[in-house]
């Protein structure tokens, strides 16, 4: 049965389901959800969903919502297929999941502020807080001088492979250099560039991406 997911194929938490399916090579079918009409606040989305969020997922009778919680879902479903995803020892998952909080905790609420400033409030007629962006894009940098010392001493955030730690970061950083045009963060940071490089150029992500298109 083809999984479904709820949600806009823009947006970075679908984005972020999409990948650690592809990843798996897991079929699924994208069911658009139109946030510029607010259709993920209408009653029968919230039937789905109650806090009016993507993206939702449809596997079989089963329905699961928070994209963090999905993709740790499909890696434990499908861990035969790539193990080393979500780790194959408790000490592996404890480093993936680790980087999963930091990566929830403290690089995304500094991205979304960034990019409802620049891109949302200004789509919806409103005026950017300037100064808002650019404590963020401090605090980013403060969080980016932690990632680049991690990954002076592995190639990957929670150890030498790719994981999902390393997924969770790519629609983030997608938005930051290809819409919010802040990539010079990234890539003056060497280690931080390389890690970069290597994650987005992934087979998987560049499905999604070409989704996208």
């Amino acid at each position: 049965m083809v999984v479904k997911v709820y949600g806009s194929v823009r947006a970075a938490c679908p984005q972020r389901v999409m990948a650690c399916l592809k990843e798996f090579d897991v079929d699924f079918e994208l069911v658009n959800v139109d946030l510029d009409s607010s259709e993920h606040k209408q009653p029968d989305f919230l039937k789905k969903q109650p806090f009016g969020q993507i993206p939702v997922v449809e596997d079989g009778d089963f329905r699961l919502f928070e994209s963090r919680a999905i993709i740790r879902y499909y890696a434990t479903k499908y861990a035969d297929r790539n193990p080393e995803l979500y780790g194959t020892t408790l000490e592996e998952k404890a480093l993936i999941d680790q980087w999963l909080e930091v990566e929830a905790h403290h690089f995304n609420e500094m991205i979304y502020t960034i990019v409802l400033q620049k891109l949302v409030i200004p789509k919806m007629g409103g005026k950017t807080d300037f100064a808002l962006v650019q404590n963020s894009v401090k605090k980013l940098e403060q969080v980016f001088d932690v990632y680049e010392k991690q990954l002076s001493k592995s190639s990957y955030l929670a150890g030498d492979c790719f994981t999902l730690a390393d997924l969770s970061h790519l629609p983030g950083i997608r938005y930051l250099i290809n819409e919010c045009e802040l990539g010079h963060l990234v890539t003056k940071k060497n280690n931080l560039n390389s890690w970069w490089n290597k994650i987005s150029t992934r087979p998987a992500w560049k499905k999604v991406m070409i989704l996208m298109e």
